[in-house]
């Protein structure tokens, strides 16, 4: 199966059934690309969802899709599904999707012959397969995506994946810098330490989770999975994070604020 696989882990956290606090100044501008990467993140999650449950239903060959890679256009987002070939110098795309009037709606198009890529889609799968022989997870699905970064470079994030409705993992994730060819790890990020699991399914006008919480043990700031987690977390409930010793909120559209 080709479903968007995650990654793991974070710190000490439970859900707040209420808070109050004292917001203090307008986001720092240097938080902008946090929520910036993890609004892509979270746009990427959902592309590769909706494309892949495109591509099965025209059930694609055995061994034609080994993985696929997501690209956000001017037009919308375009992912494309195949594998390298033998020599593994050319990626072959046996199938494209392309994202319709919504987010949620594409269609995909087969490709016989497979189209040769040697461009984007190449170079973002080589990452990917980078970023996957390094990372050492628990025995758990994970997701990863592949983002553009500064100087051609590549963002790889590997992230727990969502098993069961209602139940949202965060932590044990990596965020992988890997070079404009696809095949050496620059940087690695660990962005949190621990996998918990946080339990939504019970959520009711009865039972109302107004935010959630948890804490940083690796980092000062929140991460940009912390965003990833608040824009795909069903009902949409803001984030409390304690980091150093500061407090910040992450509101439901993935502004990072100051919250003491």
């Amino acid at each position: 199966m080709f479903k968007h696989l995650l990654l793991a882990v974070v710190l000490v956290s439970c859900i707040l059934p209420s808070y109050a606090k004292k917001k203090e100044q307008p986001p720092d501008p240097a938080w902008a690309g946090i929520t910036a990467r993890g609004r892509m993140l979270a746009e990427y999650d959902v592309a590769a969802w909706h494309a892949t449950d495109a591509v099965l239903a025209a059930h694609p060959a055995k061994g034609s899709v080994t993985g696929y890679v997501a690209k956000k256009t001017d037009a919308g987002w375009v992912v494309a599904f195949g594998r390298l070939n033998d020599t593994r110098d050319k990626f072959l795309i046996a199938y494209q999707a392309t994202q319709g009037a919504t987010p949620e709606d594409f269609k995909a198009a087969q490709n016989i012959p497979p189209q040769e890529d040697t461009g984007f889609f190449y170079l973002a799968f080589k990452a990917l397969d980078t970023s996957r022989q390094h990372f050492q997870g628990d025995k758990r699905p994970y997701n990863a995506s592949v983002l553009p970064a500064d100087s051609n470079q590549m963002y790889v994030y590997i992230y727990p994946a969502q098993t069961k409705t209602g139940i949202y993992p965060l932590g044990g994730d990596v965020r992988y810098l890997i070079s404009p060819d696809g095949s050496t790890i620059v940087e690695k990020r660990q962005l949190h330490k621990s996998i918990l699991e946080f339990d939504f399914s019970g959520n009711s006008p009865t039972k109302k989770v107004e935010a959630g919480f948890h804490t940083h043990v690796l980092s000062d700031v929140p991460e940009d999975t912390d965003v990833f987690y608040v824009l795909t977390r069903k009902p949409p409930v803001p984030e409390m994070i304690g980091a150093g010793n500061r407090l910040y909120e992450i509101l439901v559209d993935g502004t990072i604020i100051r919250a003491k």
